[in-house]
């Protein structure tokens, strides 16, 4: 499985936006686990993929209604960012006796479920999610291993792919050079001059006649100005 899974990592790194790295996922990380049945959810986006559950949205209603608060795996997965399955969380025979399964999970034949996080600014921003149905068996120690991989290169994927479209933005918009842009991110994590300067192996002055082309670039006067607009590019 690790040298497939290396395959996976490729196929991760190689998508071109957002939307193409979901599909790589759900197209692909199956056949590594074992599993009949998985999806992937970002929070912020509202964004929900899904593979192998009948009526997916029915389902999707009837967790968020009574399944996640109540989800034992998931909030071991909030609490530590890292990922887990009902028998790391429960004791033994306590997956059945469980509010998820009994109210939730039942219904959909999910006789084992495992999650991982997803992982973007030091907080969770999203989770995949994995389950196995009728006689099969439960997840174990090697599948926590390699979805904690998983985790890792998705989530580090997802972050470089917000970088360039920052970048894009920036650019797009105001026709900023690659070294003015890396500028105003220092100024607007509160460097000097001097300190921006060396981050970059440049000097102080050339720090300064940057400032003043991105300051008629984004036609604004100071530093709290471009920081400001800067946001709203963000934004």
């Amino acid at each position: 499985m690790a040298n497939s899974l290396h395959e996976l990592f490729q196929a991760l790194a190689s998508a071109r936006d957002q939307r193409e790295l979901r599909l790589c996922f759900m197209d692909r990380v199956g056949e590594h686990f074992s599993v009949q049945r998985w999806g992937i959810y970002l929070f912020n986006e509202r964004s929900i993929d899904i593979h192998g559950v009948p009526y997916a949205d029915t389902f999707v209603e009837l967790y968020e209604k009574v399944g996640r608060a109540v989800d034992p795996v998931l909030r071991y997965v909030v609490e530590h960012h890292a990922p887990a399955h009902e028998e790391m969380v429960l004791p033994p025979g306590g997956w059945k006796q469980s509010e998820l399964y009994q109210n939730c999970c039942a219904y959909y034949d999910h006789e084992h479920i495992m999650t991982g996080p997803i992982v973007g600014g030091g907080s969770l921003i999203g989770a995949i999610y994995f389950a196995r149905v009728g006689e099969t068996p439960a997840f174990h120690h090697q599948n926590i291993a390699h979805l904690s991989a998983v985790c890792t290169h998705l989530s580090a994927c997802l972050a470089t792919l917000d970088i360039q479209q920052i970048r894009i933005k920036y650019s797009g918009k105001n026709r900023l050079t690659a070294r003015e842009i890396q500028i105003a991110e220092l100024v607007a994590q509160g460097l000097t001059n001097a300190k921006i300067g060396a981050t970059l192996w440049i000097t102080e002055n050339s720090v300064k006649q940057a400032l003043k082309r991105i300051f008629r670039k984004l036609e604004v006067t100071n530093r709290a100005e471009m920081v400001a607009q800067i946001k709203d590019i963000l934004n």
